[in-house]
């Protein structure tokens, strides 16, 4: 038994029918069982319901799938898609690279107060532009926001590299973070209408896989060039890699154009969210200033950092007032945070990114300090959850394609990290290599299963319109959570390092907390060495247990996921957890799906056959 529902949105011309069957295969067959549908149609419609007929060359959305493009046994294909994977790494590498390089630029540029300012320049303008970026690729060319993005990037890296002195190195690590937005969206944008979604999940593993890659190798690759070459070329490796990316991508890829009606410059600008924006980035720098200097440059009691968090407060309400009142510009529009998937990937992906990053920052000073190795050999250490986490993307895009749902890897992700953080905050001085070898592989085993679960959520969830908004906010996430809880861990840190070491004589607290972990044999004397290394075992060892607790708030946001199937036509398990929310999921045609108040109200004819 089937059924046919033909609907026709106001203001389109094309037609749309589906067909929902009892004990759908896998997709060929439905797409087979669908043109057989549509054959009979004519047989069982009354008059009244009868269809219009096709124009010849209906047009698709241009994030939609498209046909021609997916040909992945072609040479074109591969060039494309490495060059996006190309200029992810290198955005992803960004980020944690520069850890190893800071004492050497600090030193050359005899700048020690603008430490913070290094990290904190490129996370800034990252954050605040994530999701205006989401707005852009919504309204403009995929093709020429995502070269620009790369091109910007390339000068932001080439001032880093070049900087004569530290306020040039800042101005080139803030061009290059905001930049880096661009490409975090644009890198999952390319795919979307190359890739039909049922086969997507093979290329977001190696997605995942190389941001997992790139977070935790950063700070081992950046030794090496600092070590042996200059830290100039932290920066440097930019240009010839993005350079590639670059002139593969201008050449082969060509996406669907997409065509909008001749608008005012006012209307382009009221489609970027002026009003919001305004509030937003002052609302985001706010907090993680207040973020990166409480508890370091200032105490958290400081009153500039209590004014920082009631502005970010202030303005972050605001924001949300604007989003609300005016739903046609909004940046993060009501119907697509209040979804119910998206909603919850958002708290998953945050969640897990900042224990992600929590790992990737303290596991290798619990090496340099505990294990008294130098950093290329804490990278080193760190390869067990390197290796994990790409062996699980892989295995999680594979797993996921075989049964169409996500929900089970977003609940499968926590757990197994959740026991691995856990064994990990069990570590002593005396701990041996074949137990933090393995308690590394179980937490990067699970944080390499979830990593891009968020992203393949609100690509199944959402219209297509609106999915280039999705994904901006999954990275959003992804970015904050990482600078949160990464301040969280350093004020556990040295909090827990004050207390346990503010009773010993002999010793300054504050000292050793400002020394760094690799020159802890110059400021303390040997006989309390001991005493120091058992403190920062303590301290790390707490901090790991906040990756534990993280872990396990991201599987209490997965509970609450829809399952929904990547599979088209079909929905949650029966008994499942939003089984019977979620509708079948349409994934290239959009105009059934619930638009907001913009849109035009949707007509629709139905006869059963």
């Amino acid at each position: 038994m089937s059924r046919s529902t033909t609907s026709v949105a106001s203001g389109h011309s094309e037609q749309t029918t589906q067909v929902d069957v009892d004990h759908p295969g896998d997709v060929m067959e439905m797409e087979q069982k669908r043109e057989l549908h549509d054959a009979s149609d004519g047989e069982h419609l009354a008059p009244e319901a009868e269809p219009k007929p096709k124009p010849a060359n209906p047009k698709k959305h241009p994030h939609a799938f498209n046909d021609d493009l997916y040909k992945p046994k072609t040479l074109k294909f591969w060039l494309i898609m490495i060059s996006n994977f190309l200029a992810l790494f290198l955005v992803a590498l960004d980020r944690t690279i520069i850890s190893t390089a800071i004492p050497r630029i600090t030193d050359e540029f005899k700048s020690l107060g603008d430490i913070g300012w290094y990290g904190s320049a490129y996370m800034l303008t990252t954050s605040a532009s994530q999701l205006l970026f989401g707005r852009i690729y919504k309204f403009y060319n995929m093709k020429w926001t995502f070269l620009i993005s790369v091109v910007v990037f390339e000068i932001g890296s080439a001032i880093c590299g070049a900087a004569p002195n530290s306020p040039a190195f800042i101005i080139g690590r803030a061009i290059a973070g905001a930049a880096s937005a661009g490409i975090f969206t644009g890198c999952m944008m390319v795919m979307i209408p190359m890739i039909p979604l049922h086969k997507r999940l093979m290329f977001q593993g190696m997605f995942g896989m190389i941001f997992g890659i790139a977070s935790v190798m950063g700070p081992l690759i950046g030794g090496g060039f600092t070590g042996g070459v200059s830290w100039r070329w932290c920066f440097y490796i930019n240009l010839p890699i993005g350079a590639v990316t670059l002139i593969f991508m201008f050449f082969f890829w060509n996406p669907p154009k997409q065509t909008h009606e001749p608008a005012p410059v006012i209307d382009h600008i009221k489609r970027l969210d002026p009003l919001g924006t305004l509030f937003f980035l002052p609302a985001v720098v706010s907090l993680l200033l207040a973020l990166q200097w409480g508890g370091s440059t200032y105490s958290w009691n400081n009153g500039r950092i209590i004014a920082l968090f009631v502005i970010a407060g202030v303005l972050g309400g605001a924001f949300a007032a604007v989003q609300i009142l005016m739903p046609k510009t909004a940046t993060i529009p009501p119907r697509v945070i209040t979804q119910r998937s998206v909603f919850c990937a958002a708290f998953f992906t945050f969640f897990i990114a900042g224990a992600m990053l929590i790992l990737v920052y303290f596991v290798p000073i619990w090496f340099q300090t505990v294990k008294a190795v130098d950093p290329l050999k804490s990278g080193i250490y760190t390869l067990p959850l390197v290796l994990s986490l790409v062996a699980s993307s892989m295995m999680s895009g594979i797993a996921t394609q075989k049964i169409g749902y996500y929900v089970p890897s977003m609940l499968l992700a926590p757990s197994i990290m959740s026991v691995g953080a856990g064994l990990m905050s069990t570590w002593k001085l005396s701990t041996d290599s074949s137990h933090w070898i393995a308690y590394q592989f179980l937490a990067g085993f699970g944080l390499g299963l979830g990593m891009q679960a968020g992203g393949l959520a609100v690509q199944t969830v959402l219209p297509l319109e609106d999915v280039s908004t999705g994904i901006a906010i999954m990275f959003f996430c992804q970015q904050l959570g990482g600078a949160v809880f990464t301040t969280v861990g350093e004020t556990i840190l040295s909090n827990l390092l004050v207390s346990k070491l503010s009773g010993v004589q002999g010793l300054d607290p504050s000292t050793i907390v400002d020394s760094g972990a690799t020159d802890l044999i110059d400021v303390v004397p040997a006989e309390d060495m001991g005493i120091v290394l058992s403190a920062y075992n303590y301290a790390c060892t707490k901090i790991f247990l906040c990756g534990m607790g993280l872990a396990l708030a991201a599987l209490v946001a997965a509970f609450f996921m829809e399952w929904r199937s990547i599979k088209k036509g079909k929905q949650g398990p029966p008994g499942g957890p939003g089984a019977l929310e979620a509708p079948p999921v349409k994934e290239e045609n959009t105009t059934n799906e619930p638009k907001g108040e913009e849109e035009a109200k949707e007509g629709s004819a139905a006869t059963k056959a």
